[in-house]
């Protein structure tokens, strides 16, 4: 399986300028190969082909006067541009002819100057890792990386991102064996909230961290300024910087709560249950903040490819299943319940149920069931069978032919 690894790099001046080029020459590509491609479908023309494309865009454009600026960054960056263009061409018609699973995507869009996140993508032909711990790329120089761990293998790829606050990142993307744990004779249901971050069926809760909440009395503070502040002057630019800054510690911290409460549930449960919650659908809500702040899909995205990695069962409940209306005592279905409903007492055995404890057995009970069955029907509210959709597989970059500089695994001068 595919794994992707997140490093902090600090470039110097030159080396900042140099991938400030790099950024901006991949988008010119991208958007030049795009235009034709958009040009060609409305005149009525067949598709372009990435050959035709990579000889006039790259290698013609460099002998031009106004492209030959790109001749100073590696053509790696280039055609690799190109290349991701032809993958998100590929899963825009994969997305309509139904191949491609899960929600559609819309047909790629031109990428501004203006965007505050920029990246490149090279392949094992424009980068190395040195013996003494720096990442060598192409054209730009030797960049200092903080590693946090090693490598457990040689990267097939490495992707340059300049985030929206200034920081420089590097990110690996490593094929590696699964690390299977010992068996466990545990399982676990979890019902996600917002009270109660989550509930698991033995009783434990993760309490809600909120995140965003608890920062939006700074956030106000630095979007007040920044509105203060004169559209184009060098004041502004300070202050948006401050109020990026911020939003990134927030969403680090929350990336770090999901990835130790997950890695945890997966290390402590042989099997884990969850319900598939409808975020965009609640997102468009009242509770939209809260739900945004607790940032669940990402936490079950975390425990799907944590159990691949580690050969756990993840199994998802359909949102159809009424966890919230069923006694997990007895299974007499006591109807829907308002939220402000946090304990209720069943009418048929008088059990005094947890609403979020009692859910996260009902989803522990389903999920056993769903297994036991070979990924059966899940029953809706209605009582009516809901085909459940396929797990999507991990999202992985795909590979690149290990030609040119080696690579290796890990870094000898740790």
């Amino acid at each position: 399986m595919q794994l992707r690894y997140n490093y902090r790099a600090y470039p110097d001046a030159a080396q900042r300028r140099a991938l400030a080029s790099a950024f901006g020459c991949a988008r010119v590509v991208w958007n030049d190969c795009l235009r034709d491609r958009k040009q060609a479908h409305a005149a009525g023309l067949p598709y372009v082909k990435s050959a035709a494309l990579s000889r006039l865009r790259i290698t013609q454009a460099k002998r031009t006067e106004e492209r030959a600026w790109l001749a100073d960054v590696s053509a790696v960056v280039l055609q690799q541009s190109l290349r991701d263009l032809d993958t998100a061409y590929r899963n825009f018609f994969d997305g309509l002819s139904g191949k491609r699973q899960g929600r559609k995507v819309g047909p790629p869009r031109y990428k501004s100057k203006k965007d505050t996140r920029q990246s490149i993508r090279l392949n094992t032909n424009a980068f190395c890792l040195r013996g003494d711990g720096t990442v060598y790329v192409a054209k730009v120089g030797n960049l200092a990386v903080t590693w946090s761990r090693r490598l457990p293998a040689a990267p097939t790829s490495l992707t340059v991102t300049k985030d929206s606050c200034g920081r420089y990142f590097v990110s690996f993307v490593v094929d590696t064996e699964p690390d299977v744990l010992p068996e466990l004779q545990t399982d676990a249901g979890i019902d996600l909230g917002l009270s109660a971050f989550a509930v698991l069926s033995d009783g434990r809760k993760i309490g809600s961290p909120r995140f965003l909440r608890r920062a939006e009395k700074k956030l106000k503070r630095l979007q007040r300024e920044l509105c203060r502040k004169a559209k184009g002057s060098k004041n502004r630019a300070k202050a948006r910087i401050k109020v990026a800054r911020q939003h990134a510690r927030v969403a680090d911290r929350r990336r770090d709560f999901h990835h130790k409460a997950s890695t945890q549930i997966i290390r402590d449960n042989q099997a884990v249950y969850v319900e598939d919650l409808a975020v965009s659908g609640l997102g468009r809500t009242r509770l939209a903040k809260s739900v945004h702040d607790a940032g669940w899909s990402a936490f079950v995205a975390m425990l799907q490819y944590k159990a691949a990695l580690h050969g756990r069962t993840f199994t998802k409940v359909d949102r159809a299943f009424p966890s919230s209306q069923v006694c997990s005592t007895c299974g007499f279905r006591d109807g829907p319940k308002p939220l402000h409903v946090r304990e209720w007492t069943c009418g048929a055995c008088g059990t005094v149920h947890d609403r979020d404890h009692n859910a996260a057995r009902n989803v522990l009970f389903e999920g056993r069931r769903i297994v036991a069955a070979g990924r059966a029907e899940t029953l809706n509210a209605c009582g009516a069978p809901v085909r459940r959709a396929p797990v999507p597989a991990q999202r992985g970059e795909a590979g690149s032919p290990r030609k040119g500089q080696p690579t290796q695994a890990g870094i000898p001068g740790l």
